[in-house]
């Protein structure tokens, strides 16, 4: 197969193309097959070779694009007009403050804020993420969470990009850090004395085990273990209820969960299980006051919602909400006087509202062809307004708050754009596009107003297709830089999501994961019958495991797109799930398959991007990565980019890009995110002839 030929030539390249150091191979038997990893040795992240390697491969992508610098700058400028710098979030009430954020021109973090009683106080500034991330080059919070008398508060730092977090306790009062606890995970729950609280650590494989308590002012050394997971394939999460009565103590896998809780007010207590593990069955846990609504799969394959009385002594489950095939049930959100469910039908949200004295339901439905919607922040049990996020491709993230009672919605904030932006000026377009197997797959697309369907536009196709996770049709600030230049923007969502319920995310994973390749490829053919773009003018991207998902389809279907852009891409797919040392690879065989089990293994290797890599004409291909990436390894990334110069048989661009201080995010900092986001468009538009020689474009 050939790949479609760009209109204008590729940039004639300055030099060789980065020499790779000495080949160390590993030789392996799987399952009878003998494998060569001509590359292993770039695992090796303290070898000299290693990091000089991944340093002329920077300098060979810079001077590769250094033609486009003047486009990158003026796409980084456009993009950050579109930004509010100077802003401050909607602010919330709990416990007696209301709790905001603000952020400032010129600084890369927010500001936590609060007031006490009244937005009329004096401010407090009870965590300044710029003063903390000073001095270093990568600055995240995991997580923050005042105590219940609003004196302490806990926050996670991670300063390393590898998710190496410190827990912190300060002093609101006096600005003090009162502790620090390195080497804890995700997770913190306040007991209601504001002496004790909670903490969840990690394995080395950086997998959630075991929840402690601690009691201010003594060292770590007596931390009691309140619980550990020793199955592989379970993570534990932890947080505390919003009704603020109990800490909830997750266990969960890809096929079943196990909920335990104590009370905040007797955190010595024994933890309780909610239901014991059961192989298949699903559950989450929301207290609703003198409930627990549980979120479950059992008997009900889009979910159903049970009751599980507080006052019974056998916690039996009733039926509260009952499944429904067409009506995908996502959670459950509780408040001291309703339950707001949130629901998705043919691929979109809305919320069910229950009354919790009178019984009474009503939904919450949104107008447009292609929307999000998702739960704000909603800290306060005693609410009776919900907090809700809206947007579509063509409508700004709006804040509303919505009167439960009344029906009544406030429109409390919409992002501002400071350079201007009118939605009269685009389209946004949702259609099905046919798969090889009858299925029909959602497709979500923004336009330019006078977009022409004759298929000379170039288009962005975007996807993801795993785990779960829905795709939501967001607004997209950045975008616009390219849907101005005549790029259509388009989404697929392909099964592996969940964007038509659970039969659609069980549709693309383990045995069926091909689903989620063969949708895509069917998207893009199905635009290009449709005269949205053609495919000499059509980009694949995605990241994580969407960059799986173009990889497979750059080794399946090179010719159906000019330019293939993955960002920190999982392509080493059999290596990695070979190897359980490895962060999310255990929990994972329940997603992608355990290549020790041959069946397993076979199916995998038919898609695995690094494993299929032959001599072919590929597209223009960027891909990035970080050094410290905890989730997909710099190494995935740098393997196939090393693997395709030595087997591709094109003159295209092929790029490996790495930040050497980002984590699986990229940098921290929201300038430095939008400086990469400009490389990557103005590759983009360089790949469809858009840039003139003197970069501009």
């Amino acid at each position: 197969m050939t790949t479609a030929v760009p209109h204008h030539p590729a940039p004639a390249r300055v030099r060789p193309e980065p020499p790779l150091a000495p080949i160390r191979p590993r030789v392996e038997v799987v399952h009878g097959d003998v494998r060569v990893d001509d590359y292993f040795w770039l695992r090796d992240k303290g070898h000299p070779d290693v990091l000089g390697y991944l340093e002329a491969e920077n300098a060979y992508a810079s001077e590769v694009t250094a033609h486009t610098a003047a486009l990158q700058e003026r796409l980084y400028q456009e993009m950050l007009g579109r930004i509010q710098e100077t802003d401050l979030s909607v602010p919330s009430w709990h416990r007696g403050f209301w709790y905001y954020q603000r952020t400032k021109t010129d600084l890369a973090y927010p500001i936590l804020c609060r007031r006490r009683g009244s937005m009329d106080a004096a401010e407090e500034v009870y965590l300044d993420q710029n003063a903390r991330a000073v001095g270093h080059r990568f600055h995240q919070l995991g997580g923050v969470e005042v105590s219940p008398d609003g004196n302490l508060l806990l926050f996670l730092e991670d300063t390393t990009a590898s998710l190496e977090f410190t827990l912190q306790v300060k002093d609101l009062l006096s600005g003090a850090i009162l502790e620090s606890l390195p080497g804890v995970w995700y997770g913190t729950a306040w007991a209601e004395d504001c002496r004790s609280f909670f903490y969840t650590t990690a394995d080395p494989a950086k997998r959630g085990h075991a929840v402690w308590r601690h009691l201010l002012g003594t060292p770590r050394d007596p931390d009691v273990l309140v619980f550990r997971e020793d199955d592989v394939l379970h993570s534990v999460s932890l947080t505390r209820s919003r009704s603020g009565r109990y800490v909830l103590i997750a266990s969960d896998g890809f096929t079943s969960s196990e909920w335990r809780v104590i009370p905040t007010n007797a955190p010595e207590d024994t933890p309780r299980i909610i239901a014991s593990r059961r192989v298949g069955v699903e559950y989450g846990v929301e207290h609703s006051g003198d409930a627990f609504l549980i979120h479950t799969n059992a008997e009900a394959r889009n979910f159903r919602i049970a009751r599980i009385a507080e006052a019974d002594p056998e916690w039996r489950w009733q039926e509260w909400l009952p499944h429904c095939e067409d009506v995908f049930v996502e959670g459950v959100e509780a408040f001291r006087h309703h339950v707001v469910v949130t629901e998705r039908v043919a691929g979109l949200r809305r919320f069910r509202v229950s009354d919790h004295a009178g019984g009474a339901v009503h939904l919450i439905e949104f107008p447009e062809t292609a929307y999000s919607v998702s739960a704000g922040v909603n800290p306060d049990f005693e609410s009776r307004c919900f907090r809700f996020t809206y947007s579509s491709p063509v409508t700004p993230p709006s804040v509303y708050d919505y009167d439960l009672g009344t029906g009544d919605r406030t429109l409390r904030k919409r992002q501002e754009i400071p350079s201007g932006f009118d939605p009269a000026g685009y389209q946004v377009h949702r259609l099905m596009a046919p798969a090889r197997d009858g299925a029909a797959v959602p497709v979500s697309l923004l336009l330019r107003r006078d977009a022409r369907l004759d298929g000379a536009s170039p288009l962005l196709l975007y996807g993801y297709g795993a785990y779960g996770n829905t795709t939501e049709a967001v607004f997209n600030g950045p975008v616009l830089s390219l849907v101005d230049r005549g790029f259509g923007v388009a989404i697929a969502h392909v099964r592996g999501g969940q964007e038509l319920g659970r039969p659609w995310y069980d549709a693309g994973k383990m045995l069926s994961k091909l689903n989620s390749f063969h949708d895509f490829i069917d998207v893009a053919e199905e635009l290009i019958r449709r005269g949205y773009t053609s495919a000499d003018r059509l980009i694949a991207n995605g990241g994580s495991a969407g960059g799986l998902l173009v990889g497979a389809v750059a080794n399946m279907r090179s010719d159906l797109f000019c330019a293939i852009v993955a960002e920190v891409p999982f392509v080493d797919v059999i290596n990695t799930m070979l190897d359980p040392t490895l962060p999310l690879t255990a929990q994972e065989w329940e997603q992608w398959g355990n290549p020790r089990v041959e069946r397993d293994y076979r199916y995998l290797l038919q898609y695995s991007p690094y494993d299929n890599v032959t001599s072919r004409d590929y597209p223009w291909m960027l891909v990035t990565t970080s050094l410290n990436d905890s989730q997909v390894m710099y190494w995935e990334p740098a393997k196939w980019v090393a693997r395709l110069r030595a087997l591709k048989t094109d003159p295209h661009p092929l790029l490996l890009r790495t930040n050497m201080a980002g984590g699986h995010g990229g940098p921290s900092g929201r300038y430095d995110r939008l400086r990469e986001v400009a490389f990557r468009y103005a590759f983009m538009l360089d790949a469809v002839g858009l840039v003139e020689p003197d970069g501009a474009g």
